[in-house]
């Protein structure tokens, strides 16, 4: 199964660390090797970034790993990286037609999380999200982290980073087919600014967007200097 990863942000809040947040070495190694390495140990075959800001280093660095790792690894270039992330998904699906592994280049995680979620078998064009039910897991920026509102059914009923009520957490870590661009030009096309939770909230309202419990296996969003310190610490 393909992988796409979203490496096009400025990651600003993780600058200290590194120019490029895809870059920024956790234990000596770019966040980006890991996220490939984890994403290759729960089942992609193969990889298209998405790259954007720093892409000329992101780019040569992800080509020298492709050849010393023999993964096959592409990358495309989003035409204009400050756009919201829903434009770096529609870019990456110039390279895509079938079903898909959609993650975060910021993201660490089990990689029994991705295999878990590829062994659920989402059917048609049905999107699958990991999510954490854990509301007081003590990894998560509850300032930042983009929630999850479920039905009874496990279907995604609402999802955006200022939901008032909600009964999990985003993990960065989907399966979906191309209807997730439609679905996020759609959302564009009606007044949305083209962020990804636009396009998972317009196939959530076809009845389209189901969630898959990760239960209690680890995972971390990589997005400043605290989760940076505690990623060291997980992984040295």
């Amino acid at each position: 199964m393909k992988c796409l990863v979203i490496a096009a942000g400025l990651g600003s809040r993780l600058r200290e660390v590194s120019e490029s947040k895809p870059l920024a070495p956790i234990c000596g190694v770019p966040l980006i090797e890991h996220v490939v390495r984890r994403a290759a140990a729960g089942g992609a075959s193969s990889f298209v970034m998405v790259t954007g800001h720093e892409a000329e280093a992101v780019e040569a660095f992800l080509a020298g790993l492709s050849d010393r790792s023999g993964m096959a690894i592409e990358c495309v270039r989003t035409p204009d990286w400050t756009l919201p992330n829903g434009y770096s998904v529609m870019s990456g699906l110039e390279r895509i037609a079938e079903r898909f592994i959609l993650l975060m280049s910021d993201h660490l995680f089990d990689p029994a999380i991705l295999a878990g979620l590829i062994a659920s078998t989402p059917k048609g064009d049905e999107l699958r999200l990991a999510v954490d039910r854990r509301l007081d897991n003590p990894l998560v920026d509850l300032e930042d982290v983009t929630c999850v509102a479920t039905d009874e059914s496990g279907r995604i009923a609402r999802i955006g980073k200022l939901l008032e009520s909600y009964d999990c957490f985003d993990t960065g870590i989907f399966t979906a087919t191309p209807a997730l661009g439609a679905a996020i030009a759609q959302a564009i096309a009606g007044g949305g600014k083209g962020s990804l939770s636009e396009g998972v909230q317009a196939l959530a309202d076809r009845g389209l967007a189901t969630a898959y419990d990760c239960g209690d296996r680890w995972w971390l969003d990589v997005d400043d200097r605290k989760a940076f310190d505690l990623a060291e610490a997980a992984l040295g």
